[in-house]
């Protein structure tokens, strides 16, 4: 079983900056292919989980939404089992809650589907951001 823990959501002014964070139980650390994906508020739950970004177990690479791309950094330090999104130029429309995602091991980051919702297995409570003046 892997626990994914998030944090560092809050209230930011459109235009700035917010970092979260995901503590991830020992089973996912350098194993497991991780990411994000959002929530936005008055949609169902299960339908409506954007991908944001993704990154390969090793490190070797990640994905992104266009939506996020060249505002969003997503980064991990499996030493620590920590991943990380580094949230830049932010606007209202990013405010959601944010989960932090892993897979299964044994899954190829570049054939696989790291933008979809079904290839990922764990997901964490999520942590909630809003982007309002």
């Amino acid at each position: 079983q892997v626990e994914l823990v998030e944090s560092g959501g809050g209230l930011v002014q459109p235009g700035g900056s917010l970092k979260l964070s995901c503590a991830a139980s020992q089973r996912a650390a350098g194993t497991r292919h991780m990411g994000w994906f959002r929530h936005a508020p008055g949609k169902e739950l299960m339908k409506e989980r954007e991908f944001v970004a993704a990154i390969s177990a090793a490190n070797s690479g990640a994905v992104y939404a266009d939506s996020v791309k060249g505002r969003f950094t997503i980064s991990r330090d499996n030493a620590k089992s920590m991943l990380y999104l580094q949230m830049n130029s932010l606007k209202p429309e990013d405010s959601a809650i944010y989960l932090c995602v892993a897979t299964s091991t044994g899954l190829n980051f570049w054939n696989g589907k790291p933008s979809s919702r079904d290839w990922y297995d764990y997901w964490g409570q999520g942590t909630q951001v809003t982007v309002s003046a």
